[in-house]
């Protein structure tokens, strides 16, 4: 019993850890971002709650340097999106996000904020919810499970519903997603429309994730076996990340836009190693939050496999 729990203790810490970490990574190169200014090319990293800026600051700043921020940038979207901040300054604070951004623009695609707007908001509930579900695998009685599960989830309900609902969190990212989709694409009516989607999935994907609890709990009352789901759904998680991560890439290659300069045929952008789009070469690897995914699956998997077996000889164990 003591190493199914610390088993799933360790896995539950890595779990949070993970969240907090970069998962994914991806870095494009060309010809126009030498090696002394972009060491690690247009570089974002992928987290379960956004997407953020991987560049590091080039330890060679040179005047070729300062050109290329001045042609790839130009001053007046320095002076638009930073007024009073200077070329060098900018230089040493560039933010790769708007740069790739502004790359994808080239070819039509969307704006990288606007990629899994439901997933990324709601995540930190859905932690909360799979938590709930790895503090309840840890008891083994039906009852103190059901207790657990119970206060738990009903905290991270209340938690969602108040920050989502209540203290309009939705509202405050509906407009960041507007103003950011606005960037490129200007059809007031269109965008009026897809705000209007993200509210609604948004409430939708709410009273999903609370309906899951109440299953969860029908569950684990109703069916021995299930309790076995509490650490398994967890253990899922890099698998999960991965389709996900794989479906939003293919929505952004197959939905491109005629704003685009270039025009390029619908494509699937590159989810595990190199690849190349026009000029550019990609890179997408996993990151060391996603080995933490991994350490998860196996501390869970192996506290599962322990659990099974108990519950083979002994009938009184959940």
């Amino acid at each position: 019993m003591i190493t199914i729990r610390v088993l799933t203790f360790i896995a539950m810490v890595l779990m949070v850890a993970a969240y907090f970490s970069p998962i994914w990574w991806v870095s494009l190169t060309a010809p126009n971002y030498p090696k002394d200014a972009f060491p690690d090319g247009i570089r974002i990293h992928f987290h379960f709650n956004g997407v953020f800026n991987g560049c590091k600051t080039a330890i060679v700043q040179t005047g070729r340097q300062a050109e290329l921020m001045q042609s790839d940038l130009g001053d007046d979207l320095a002076a638009r999106e930073n007024p009073g901040m200077d070329l060098k300054k900018q230089e040493l604070g560039l933010n790769c996000v708007d740069e790739m951004n502004t790359i994808n623009h080239y070819v039509g695609m969307y704006p990288i904020d606007t990629g899994s707007p439901v997933e990324l908001r709601l995540s930190k509930f859905i932690f909360g919810f799979l938590a709930v579900m790895m503090a309840g695998f840890m008891a083994t009685q039906r009852k103190r499970q059901l207790l657990i599960l119970g206060v738990g989830f009903a905290g991270v309900a209340a938690w969602m519903v108040t920050d989502q609902l209540v203290l309009g969190q939705m509202n405050v990212f509906a407009t960041h997603y507007h103003e950011e989709a606005s960037k490129f694409f200007n059809q007031p009516e269109v965008l009026d429309r897809w705000v209007g989607n993200l509210k609604w999935a948004t409430k939708a994907s709410i009273a999903g994730l609370i309906v899951a609890m109440g299953i969860v709990m029908l569950g684990v009352w109703k069916v021995r076996k299930f309790s076995l789901l509490l650490v398994l759904v967890p253990a899922l998680l890099p698998v999960f990340f991965v389709l996900d991560y794989a479906g939003w890439l293919w929505f952004f290659g197959h939905n491109l836009h005629p704003w685009g300069a270039f025009t390029v045929k619908p494509f699937m952008p590159t989810v595990f190693g190199e690849g190349k789009v026009a000029q550019f070469s990609t890179y997408s690897y996993p990151y060391y939050g996603y080995a933490m995914l991994l350490g998860v699956s196996a501390c869970a998997l192996l506290a599962l496999l322990i659990r099974r077996k108990l519950m083979r000889g002994d009938p009184e164990v959940n």
